[in-house]
């Protein structure tokens, strides 16, 4: 067997006006991180970007696959340049997959009643199996699956935009207002077993990574907490000092300075690669 190509990832500074987010930021988490960037000192953990087509005027621009929450909470600390990870969109490098929605004490006539008021949606009661294949197909924007059984279907949109204002529709219903769990499976016994005041499970279907570039370029924004991008070799606990990102230095030399610290890390043995999954309990 070929040796594992161990490789530090691509980590450089870059304006943070210059990283462009696929998704919607989260108020609730947003608010904390701010707190905790200025308490620790640290950036600890560096955004995933990818490249996107250079705008008109010739700027580059990264879409932003993880981490969107800590690039509005730089920007709203007034901080110029980030260290994020660049990786290529697509696969090995990156694996685009779904995160479904675990909803804790939502009473199922209060999320039919809110979501019977989105214009452009249509609710039908459906078979789990009918409606899984619907949402395989992309027929369906999600399903609903109830902790009494009942499954429940929605549809409605002609086209990636209007598809993608109702799925922001669908999960304003319950965002910042409900407990919501984000599962990577789409059985609801499971949810359950794992949090047992879940009442209902939301499952979305599978995008495609031009949709989420389509998205972002045209200033659109997905919800929050649907794409879960999977990222070989995902650079952590970088530990980056706030006064290296907020200094006024000029980013090329930034950047000459951030590879000569990657490399003495890396000398220092400093940096270890994990091939395997892991489970941190100190997040």
């Amino acid at each position: 067997m070929a040796d594992p190509d161990f490789r530090l990832p691509d980590l450089r500074f870059l304006p943070v006006e210059q990283l462009v987010p696929h998704e919607r930021h989260d108020e609730q988490r947003m608010r904390p991180l701010i707190e905790r960037i200025r308490t620790m000192g640290v950036l600890k953990n560096p955004p995933i970007v990818a490249p996107l087509p250079d705008a008109d005027d010739g700027t580059a621009r990264f879409v932003i696959l993880d981490g969107a929450n800590r690039v509005t909470a730089a920007q709203s600390a007034g901080i110029p340049h980030m260290v994020a990870q660049v990786v290529r969109y697509e696969e090995p490098d990156v694996r685009l997959a779904t995160w479904f929605h675990a909803l804790g004490d939502y009473p199922r006539a209060d999320l039919e009643a809110a979501c019977g008021r989105l214009d452009g949606l249509a609710c039908r009661e459906d078979a789990l199996i009918h409606a899984r294949a619907l949402v395989a197909r992309r027929e369906a924007l999600a399903y609903i699956h109830y902790a009494d059984g009942t499954v429940e279907t929605l549809e409605g949109g002609r086209d990636l935009v209007e598809r993608n204002e109702l799925l922001n529709g669908i999960v304003d219903t319950y965002r910042d207002r409900r407990r919501l769990y984000r599962m990577s499976t789409d059985s609801l016994e499971v949810a359950r077993r794992r949090y047992p005041e879940v009442t209902a499970l939301v499952v979305f279907p599978h995008f495609e990574p031009a949709e989420v570039i389509e998205l972002a370029t045209s200033g659109g924004r997905m919800p929050a907490g649907i794409t879960r991008h999977l990222i070989r070799w995902r650079a952590l606990r970088l530990n980056m000092p706030l006064e290296r990102l907020t200094d006024p230095a000029p980013l090329e030399e930034k950047n000459r300075w951030l590879a000569a610290w990657l490399e003495e890390r890396l000398a220092a043995r400093q940096v270890r690669f994990y091939e395997e999954s892991t489970v941190s309990f100190d997040e």
